[in-house]
């Protein structure tokens, strides 16, 4: 998913191949199993291109991460301890990054309406 969404084009396996390639040695099959299973998520589409596809993202790797962390959060027994611990984890950058992102999106009851809601 890198390779795509660092293009930002429709690629095809070989392109991800070769580019791989360059830092370690991977099999054709092996990139193009992967892109099939992102296929087959629902991370990329695909359109075919002669005799081969081209892969494209279906979202952005900010959404891709904001997935991960909500399905790692609501599927924690204690969600409260799992944020705490998140927290806690974070770097002085990375809280900075969490207080910015607060102040873009209003919580529900600040008198504000809430984005994208």
């Amino acid at each position: 998913m890198t390779r795509v969404w660092e293009w930002n084009r429709p690629v095809t396996v070989r392109e991800v191949l070769e580019d791989l390639q360059k830092d370690r040695s991977i099999a054709y099959t092996t990139v193009m199993t992967v892109m099939d299973n992102l296929h087959q998520k629902g991370w990329v589409r695909r359109e075919v291109d002669g005799r081969a596809y081209r892969y494209t993202s279906v979202s952005t790797r900010a959404a891709y991460s904001a997935a991960l962390m909500n399905e790692a959060w609501s599927t924690s027994d204690n969600p409260a301890a799992a944020l705490v611990a998140f927290f806690g984890m974070m770097s002085a950058e990375q809280r900075e990054a969490l207080q910015d992102a607060m102040r873009v999106v209003q919580l529900p009851g600040d008198g504000e309406k809430t984005s994208g809601r």
